[in-house]
């Protein structure tokens, strides 16, 4: 991570949402970034509570009860690094944890929860692996922080990094999203496309990974799969704006007018609600 902290734009490409959505959830107090409006700059952890926040809204979680609960979770388990290793759900309107002996505990209160099925959300909160497994985290954050810092001088000493920290933590979903987008950049489609399913596997139907998926697959002339892959992220996030942007685009490609359309009147109309 640069000393000074993300930019705005930074914590978008890692989140894949909007400026608006971004402000909104500063708003309802889940992060409070240094810097005034105009420069704002947010920590690593800072970028995991909003992609948790975000997730739990999703999911139908009060942004009241979203508060509570990450608020618990950051006095439990707060320090740097520590915050991505624990699945989190939306329980009714309840937020959960899950730990590693598989038991289910209410955010809020610290309540042991019995018999449910969670419906998971995108991100995770907080860790309790066991010793070895946050010794593997912690390294795998300390080397995106050294990848992140050198990315816009030394491409193949962030991808490098980028690597091992996935070997450490292959289930770090910011540090595929960094990897694969050098790997776009560079044109080696490909091997992106492969970072990007192999995070699927953790984050399954993550739209952002989608998202992704489909930028990268249109790079590389593969319109009908890249529109699939549009497609399915429009399915588990209906409101990505440029998931329907770039469907449209494609529709209009391949001479299909009446679906362009379509996808760019829900773009214009996600624009206008911003």
């Amino acid at each position: 991570m640069p000393d000074d902290g993300y930019s705005l734009r930074e914590v978008q490409r890692m989140l894949g949402v909007s400026r608006s959505v971004v402000e909104k959830l500063i708003a309802a107090g889940f992060v409070s970034p240094r810097g005034d409006r105009q420069d704002w700059r947010f920590t690593f952890q800072d970028i995991v509570m909003l992609r948790t926040a975000q997730a739990l809204r999703v999911a139908g979680v009060s942004p009241l009860k979203i508060v509570r609960a990450l608020d618990h979770l950051r006095k439990s388990w707060g320090h740097e690094g520590s915050l991505t290793g624990v699945r989190i759900a939306a329980v009714g309107d309840r937020v959960a944890v899950r730990d590693e002996a598989n038991r289910q505990w209410d955010a809020e209160t610290g309540q042991l929860l019995l018999d449910f099925d969670p419906k998971r959300a995108l991100g995770n909160v907080a860790s309790i692996e066991a010793p070895r497994a946050e010794r593997a985290r912690e390294e795998a954050v300390e080397l995106f922080r050294q990848a992140r810092a050198v990315e816009d001088d030394d491409l193949d000493a962030a991808e490098a990094a980028y690597r091992k920290a996935l070997e450490r933590a292959p289930d770090f979903t910011n540090a595929s999203l960094n990897l694969g987008g050098i790997l776009v950049d560079s044109e080696r489609f490909d091997d992106a496309i492969a970072v990007y399913r192999d995070a699927l596997h953790y984050q399954s139907n993550d739209p952002v990974l989608l998202f992704n998926i489909g930028v990268a697959l249109e790079d590389s002339g593969r319109f009908r799969e890249a529109l699939r892959s549009y497609e399915l992220c429009i399915e588990h996030a209906s409101d990505f704006a440029d998931a329907h942007f770039n469907a449209a685009r494609i529709h209009e490609e391949l001479g299909e007018p009446t679906k362009a359309i379509r996808h760019f009147n829900a773009y214009r109309l996600l624009q206008r609600n911003q």
